[in-house]
């Protein structure tokens, strides 16, 4: 029997992603966020360009066709108009999942945030020096949460007005990249429970944990929202974080209850300071009052307490 010679050829596939970029005002940026989502978009990232936000998304090629991005460019441009705001600009391309990996990376260096954090891109060699800050190191992939937005800021300086006092146990619903879960141990909590319905960003987080040798048992992170809180984590909790959009944090108010003892605080973000007091009617309804607010530019965090006879 004579012995053949088998060639085995591999073939080198590329993925395209779109990007799609939205250059607008600072108050339609939370709107766009949220449009993005709708669309299946799989992470953003938002930077400020002088007088307006740049803010862009990736999504599979074959999960979108241009015409998604035309209907996505008629519902934004409507927001823009209804809210008295200049058309923003919409454009879309083409790009190799290489490039989107790491393109954003390059311009994202270490911040210092309040007067406690330092948070710093986990590819950057550790600085030997950090004075009396806590060091946050951070790789948050295609999920919201690198630090450098204002709603992100503002939680974790309301988190840092609870220091040196003791957190407690913490529930983080929404949790993005871990980066309010991560700070929240840094300061102290005794156990943090996080949880998202992004199953990328869920991922990301157990990384950043793991990246800042946060045992498992004290940070445990899930896909899911408040009912998962209920099942997993054996509520009360002493205290809620919650960025995400105010319309969303509009509808889990009336469930914080169910999370909560009759001293259980909550730091809640992602809320333009226009979106501000129906959050705050909200809280009112269902038995919070707001001790405290903290604003950065156009955006609003609210420090809320139980109100309780």
């Amino acid at each position: 029997m004579s012995r053949g010679t088998v060639l085995i050829l591999h073939t080198v596939m590329t993925n395209y992603w779109w990007e799609i970029e939205v250059n607008c005002e600072p108050a339609l940026e939370e709107i766009t966020f949220w449009r993005l989502e709708q669309l299946g978009c799989r992470g953003t990232v938002s930077e400020q360009k002088a007088q307006c936000y740049q803010v862009r998304a990736y999504l599979p090629q074959h999960q979108a066709d241009p015409q998604d991005f035309y209907l996505l460019s008629h519902a934004i441009l409507g927001d823009a108009l209804e809210l008295g705001l200049q058309p923003p600009a919409i454009r879309w391309q083409l790009i190799e999942e290489e490039e989107w990996a790491t393109s954003w990376k390059e311009n994202w260096q270490p911040m210092e945030v309040g007067g406690l954090f330092l948070i710093y891109p986990a590819w950057l060699e550790p600085p030997t020096e950090m004075g009396d800050r806590f060091l946050l190191r951070l790789d948050p992939g295609m999920a919201f949460g690198t630090g450098d937005h204002p709603t992100t800021q503002l939680c974790l300086e309301g988190l840092a007005t609870h220091y040196p006092n003791p957190i407690g146990k913490l529930a983080d619903i929404g949790c993005g990249s871990g980066i309010l879960g991560i700070g929240a141990w840094l300061l102290g909590a005794s156990q943090i429970y996080g949880v998202d319905t992004d199953p990328l960003a869920v991922h990301a987080a157990r990384l950043n944990r793991d990246l800042n040798r946060i045992p498992q048992d004290q940070f445990m992170i899930e896909t899911g929202s408040i009912e998962q809180l209920l099942e997993w984590s054996h509520p009360p909790f002493d205290g809620i974080c919650c960025n995400i959009l105010a319309e969303v944090v509009n509808g889990l108010i009336p469930n914080f209850q169910r999370l909560c003892h009759p001293h259980t605080w909550a730091i809640l973000s992602g809320i333009l300071v226009s979106q501000s007091q129906s959050v705050m009617d909200q809280l009112d309804r269902h038995g919070w009052v707001v001790t405290d607010s903290w604003i950065q530019g156009e955006w609003c965090c609210l420090n809320a307490r139980r109100n309780l006879p």
